[in-house]
């Protein structure tokens, strides 16, 4: 057990260090990762190295070239001012149709595919003087709701993890307290973020090129998102540079390179939903990093400038954060925490714990991973009937995907990866806040609000 509060000590001491120093916490997470695990442990550094997610690198360098070169070519700001033409000056609503269509998207089987949508709302964001942290959280709330389907992979594992256990628990009710939960936190978010904290300088600049469009559909483009750009200056993409190929009239007929360009993009969702309904595991960052060679086949020119705006430094933060969560989880740290939940007298304070230390760890790791890890430990706590098990067991669920907006997950990774330059810092800020704030906050709602009044109920 001291090797386990140890570690735990190292990871909050080396975040709260690298917060403080300004140095990226990816590396020294790593770093600590690999040095718990030799002084702490008897784990090989192989076994360290393994617990690097390159499915999250591939991912997020995948869904980042796949978009850059999309931009780059013009075919996103063609296809925003047409398909947002009628939306007109009230932006308020263009987050509440990104959380209808990413969540739409998110319940066909895998969750993830919503991803597809984020690039695009960022841009959609930048166009039309949206706040982008409200954009990146409908987004991120939509693929939390939609994973909660039947029909995805939160809903799936949560539901079929219960039924095995003997705890009945309907999964469209359980999709209806997801949905129900998020449209609060979009509520919230909209009360907050939704009122402008963007500059003044970007809102005028995002209402000068909404207005030029609707009056004149003539218009060059003055703004371009910046697909994951680091802070070199060679890597930034200037909106001079966006406007040199994309400010033809967006009326004008789409050329050979931007309808190959929509033809990969359709390929690449129906791909994602074709393969999630036979039963598969759609691979978004691969099908992008295949979509992306056949493209930059057919231009080459574009690869130096796309493959520039891949978001390394994203890829570092996040892998080296799950890579130390990973060896607490081989030390039994996460294990240590769901002990201690049990152990607590009270049924309630126990189940406020679990959801806790679900929250907690699902924010720097796989939410999946948890629900299928977390679940199983709240048996003990109604084996007793002191607790309806379909309430329990659906609120812990829900608070281990509330926190996914942590700028570690891979949600809230993407947001900031497919944010323009000048916007990541504060991103980062607004998600770290939001998603941290949400591990007690979840608990909070999800055991009062719905575990409470099932127990009066019962």
């Amino acid at each position: 057990m001291t090797a386990q509060i140890i570690a735990l000590a190292i990871f909050i001491a080396l975040f709260a260090l690298g917060a403080i120093r300004g140095v990226h916490i990816g590396v020294l997470m790593f770093a600590g990762a690999a040095g718990t695990a030799l002084l702490l442990t008897d784990m090989p550094l192989d076994d360290v190295v393994a617990g690097f997610p390159l499915s999250i690198m591939v991912l997020l360098a995948g869904v980042t070239l796949f978009f850059a070169i999309a931009q780059l070519n013009g075919t996103i700001d063609k296809l925003i001012d047409r398909a947002l033409a009628k939306v007109g000056s009230n932006t308020l609503l263009l987050p509440l149709v990104f959380f209808v269509i990413t969540g739409a998207i998110a319940s066909m089987g895998a969750p993830l595919a919503g991803l597809v949508m984020m690039p695009v709302g960022m841009q959609v964001a930048r166009r039309y003087g949206v706040d982008y942290a409200l954009m990146g959280l409908s987004m991120c709330f939509a693929i939390g709701a939609g994973g909660f389907a039947p029909t995805s992979l939160y809903g799936i594992v949560t539901y079929s993890t219960a039924h095995g256990a003997g705890i009945e628990l309907n999964p469209f009710l359980l999709f209806g307290i997801a949905i129900v939960t998020y449209l609060l936190m979009l509520t919230f978010s909209y009360f907050v973020w939704g009122r402008g904290s963007r500059s003044e300088a970007a809102r005028t600049a995002a209402t000068a090129h909404r207005d030029s469009t609707v009056l004149t559909r003539g218009g060059a483009s003055t703004a371009a998102v910046e697909f994951g750009e680091g802070d070199d200056d060679d890597a930034r993409f200037s909106a001079e540079d966006a406007t040199s190929e994309a400010s033809a009239d967006s009326a004008a007929p789409f050329n050979s390179e931007q309808i190959a360009t929509v033809l990969a993009i359709i390929v690449l969702l129906a791909s994602v939903v074709v393969i999630a309904a036979v039963g598969g595991d759609p691979d978004i960052g691969v099908l992008c990093f295949g979509l992306s060679a056949i493209l930059l086949l057919l231009k080459p020119q574009r690869a130096k400038e796309a493959v520039v705006r891949i978001d390394w430094s994203t890829v570092l933060l996040v892998g080296g954060i799950i890579t130390f969560v990973g060896v607490l989880e081989t030390m039994g740290a996460v294990e240590l925490l769901g002990d201690g939940a049990k152990a607590l007298g009270s049924p309630l304070i126990a189940a406020f714990a679990l959801c806790l230390v679900g929250g907690l760890v699902s924010a720097f790791a796989s939410t999946t991973g948890i629900l299928a890890a977390l679940v199983p430990l709240a048996l003990p706590l109604v084996a007793d009937g002191s607790l309806p098990g379909w309430a329990l067991i659906a609120a812990l669920g829900v608070c281990s995907a509330v926190v996914d907006v942590s700028p570690f997950s891979t949600l809230g990774a993407t947001v900031v990866a497919t944010a323009p330059g000048e916007e990541k810092d504060r991103l980062t800020s607004v998600l770290l806040r939001f998603g941290l704030s949400m591990v007690v906050v979840g608990p909070l709602l999800l055991v009062g609000g719905l575990v409470v009044p099932a127990m009066i109920a019962g």
